[in-house]
């Protein structure tokens, strides 16, 4: 923005449009009586203020409002062609990219499989192509990229940490060979800082400005938002709490050499089986085709599921091996909670991933339980509401969040 100061007509014209901007992004189609009303502008104003966004290209008029006495008021949209984002959801087995409109409509993705011999930059290209052209697009149309991974890259160094698993993602040179090989700003985050991205813009943790997503899949992970904004600590390694020691567990040392933990160790998908068997309770049958394809998340998922379904069709006689499955896997979450909640004193705790998911309302008022005994202050816990892809969803959040700037403050120039 530039050539305005506070107060001047100027800028509160931008702070109008952009005002404008944000309420057909979140309401849908409105017409000039309804923005003036949201905004507090009168009828003249809110008409002058679209105008000048339909001429930037922002805004386009869309069909019309019948049904009420009058002609019919011109509805009016944010023109979903005016930018488009990518996102891409990096893991061990492979690259699930999207592209998604202005509006954030996803009109193109691509799920591409590792294959053995073929190296990062290739992949993220090959990912990312495909996508683009299902979406009817060029590269070139792409205005933005955010790429999420397991770890997080050195903001020091460009080198990826906390991602041993992840193969071919080590080269210090990697992020200079990607910048190389894609015509778009690109950004890398944390898998796990997108998922509570998803979850502030569009899910269960919109509104508090400090809160804590535990994440609950192939690894425990966490995000950590503080004043409304992530926390990524100084090497980007804030929230890897897997690595975190914790009571119950022998402690782990060299931990990023075994790239494993005290808390991963106790509470990871993979104790879910280890406590089953304990308590005689065999994997159901179909566990490979749990939450999540393959891993032990799948047969953790379907494990935990099972149990809360036993105990729904046993309510007044709740089966005692399943509850105390169900109670002791709560313990151990609660366990490494309890030493964030201490830290951090969350407003909120969202509980997020595939194993956590499956144990839906049962497990969450069990952990929450838990951790009311284990800590000093009670958040509020929350399932995490955005079920789909919510990494891949928070990067593609991520990217429109910037876009829209960028997009917006050109066309003020």
């Amino acid at each position: 923005m530039t050539g305005t100061t506070p107060g001047t007509p100027s800028l509160l014209r931008v702070m109008n449009d952009r005002a404008a901007l944000d309420l057909l992004l979140e309401h849908g189609p409105l017409s000039r009586t309804r923005i003036g009303r949201l905004t507090g502008l009168s009828k003249p104003t809110a008409s002058q203020l679209l105008a000048r966004l339909e001429a930037a290209g922002l805004v386009v008029a869309t069909g019309t409002a019948a049904g009420r006495p009058g002609p019919n008021a011109q509805l009016y949209s944010v023109n979903p062609r005016a930018a488009h984002v990518a996102g891409l959801d990096v893991t061990p087995s492979g690259i699930v990219a999207a592209v998604a409109d202005l509006t954030g409509e996803v009109i193109g993705s691509h799920e591409l499989p590792y294959a053995e011999g073929t190296g990062a930059v290739d992949r993220v290209t090959r990912a990312l192509g495909e996508a683009v052209k299902d979406a009817g697009l060029q590269r070139s149309d792409i205005h933005r990229a955010v790429i999420a991974t397991p770890g997080s890259f050195d903001p020091r160094t460009g080198v990826l940490r906390y991602a041993g698993h992840l193969p071919g993602w080590h080269s210090p040179t990697l992020l200079e060979e990607l910048a190389a090989a894609l015509p778009m700003p690109v950004e890398y985050e944390n898998d796990v800082n997108l998922a509570a991205v998803a979850e502030q813009r569009l899910g269960a943790a919109r509104g508090p400005g400090d809160f804590v997503l535990l994440w609950n899949e192939e690894g425990l992970g966490a995000a950590l938002v503080l004043g409304g904004r992530l926390h990524r600590g100084w090497t980007g390694g804030a929230g890897e709490v897997g690595f975190l020691p914790v009571p119950g567990h022998p402690l782990v040392r060299q931990v990023t050499r075994v790239n494993s933990g005290g808390y991963q160790g106790l509470a990871g998908a993979q104790v879910v089986p280890e406590m089953a068997a304990a308590l005689g309770i065999a994997t159901p049958p179909g566990a490979a085709a749990g939450p999540v394809p393959g891993g032990q998340e799948a047969g953790a998922g379907a494990l935990v599921a099972a149990a809360v379904a036993l105990l729904a069709q046993a309510a007044e006689h709740p089966e005692g091996a399943n509850l105390l499955l169900l109670r002791q896997y709560a313990t151990a979450l609660a366990t490494g909670l309890a030493s964030l909640v201490a830290v951090l004193d969350p407003e909120i705790v969202v509980l997020s991933g595939a194993v956590t998911a499956a144990g839906g309302d049962v497990l969450r008022e069990l952990v929450e339980t838990e951790l009311a005994d284990l800590a000093p202050s009670r958040p509020r816990l929350v399932s995490g509401t955005v079920r789909e892809r919510p990494v891949l969803r928070g990067a593609l959040e991520s990217a429109l969040a910037a876009t829209r700037d960028e997009v917006f403050d050109t066309s003020r120039r």
